[in-house]
């Protein structure tokens, strides 16, 4: 998965030490309930369509753009579902960060589902009783969405 460059830019300037960043999950539901999911191209696990967001993006702008760049499916924001502040993680390379994430829920506008760029091997719709294997911390952010009712959940 490409790196965005601001993350590169600041990276030559701070090596790996943890960066504090802004994510935004995305659970895009269809007219029939099904949820768009994506298995990464880089370890095979399936995921809800994330991203980082660009300096200066506005998070809903930046999620909409995630899901179209990474699924070629057009959605539009329902809810801030929840806010979620990970743990530090690090990568394979040794960067470390720790993410901010606004988990929103989303509607499913136009397009069909496919593999738009190289973040992913696959794209599909999933029903919500047949869903793969997914990380705890995505099905966590699936339970918020489908909760969401317009007041965003902050976890304590």
């Amino acid at each position: 998965m490409p790196t965005p460059d601001f993350i590169l830019q600041l990276r030559e300037k701070i090596g790996q030490d943890l960066l504090w960043l802004p994510g935004a999950t995305a659970v895009v539901l269809d007219d029939n309930n099904r949820v768009l999911l994506g298995r990464r191209a880089d370890n095979g696990i399936w995921t809800l369509i994330t991203g980082i967001l660009e300096p200066g993006e506005q998070p809903a702008v930046g999620i909409v753009r995630e899901v179209f760049e990474e699924t070629g499916v057009v959605a539009e924001v329902e809810h801030l579902a929840e806010v979620f502040a990970g743990g530090p993680m690090e990568f394979v390379n040794g960067d470390q960060a720790q993410f901010l994430t606004l988990n929103f829920r989303c509607r499913y506008v136009s397009g069909e589902a496919r593999v738009n760029d190289d973040e992913s091997s696959e794209v599909g719709w999933f029903a919500l009783d047949d869903l793969p294997e997914l990380p705890d911390y995505h099905r966590a952010r699936l339970r918020a969405a489908m909760r969401a009712n317009g007041v965003p959940e902050f976890v304590r």
